[in-house]
């Protein structure tokens, strides 16, 4: 089974890319075939990686913002530093208090973009690792509510569960529109999914309840 996981890496087309262009990972493509179409991270952006270990989607985010943006990375894993002055990394568990509040120090409260392409622990039993993934989806959604600014985007790794659809609504009173896509990079196999957020409007309920 290893050496089988194995051989499919090395042959993978994205892994062959990653290697010639020295990105850190084939994920980096992902998060590059989903800025193209939706547009999400621009120059001079502040943006927020939760689970960033190795490093493949804060490369790309830094490539975006240059100079002038900013760009923080988050993970329990400890990975490689990148050289860019205005790249800042946090080594902690961003489920927890102390270290959000961390990043919000960091960025001086807010960001324009937050992005998590985190994985939770799975176990291999389908039902279990579902809820384990909407579990760490709902506090990724938690801190962008605390740290986006307004109109700005989130994009996300999702698996597709029961509790999918009332993410999705939930999400859809949060932001001006959301998507759901598959980038090409994304394994055919995987039930990945990749949920994207623009424009958020933290007032858009309070807008609603007026109304009614």
């Amino acid at each position: 089974m290893g050496s089988r996981w194995q051989m499919e890496k090395h042959n993978d087309p994205y892994y062959k890319k990653a290697k010639k262009e020295e990105y850190r990972s084939r994920a980096s493509y992902k998060l590059k075939q989903l800025d193209k179409k939706y547009k999400i991270i621009k120059e001079g952006n502040t943006v927020v990686d939760l689970g960033a270990a190795p490093g493949g989607w804060s490369q790309v985010a830094l490539e975006k913002v240059g100079e002038e943006g900013i760009v923080v990375g988050v993970d329990l894993n400890r990975f490689k530093k990148f050289h860019e002055e205005n790249y800042y990394g946090i080594r902690g568990d961003f489920t927890t208090p102390e270290v959000q509040e961390k990043i919000m120090s960091l960025i001086g409260g807010k960001a324009k973009v937050v992005m998590s392409d985190a994985s939770p622990s799975l176990c291999g039993i389908k039902n279990i690792d579902q809820l384990r993934s909407i579990d760490l989806v709902n506090v990724v959604i938690e801190i962008a509510e605390n740290i986006l600014e307004e109109k700005g985007n989130l994009v996300m790794k999702v698996f597709q569960g029961p509790e999918y659809k009332n993410m999705l609504d939930s999400l859809k009173g949060k932001f001006r529109h959301v998507r759901t896509t598959k980038p090409a990079s994304s394994r055919k196999k995987s039930s990945e999914m990749y949920v994207v957020g623009l424009e958020y409007m933290p007032n858009k309920r309070n807008r609603k309840k007026r109304k009614n």
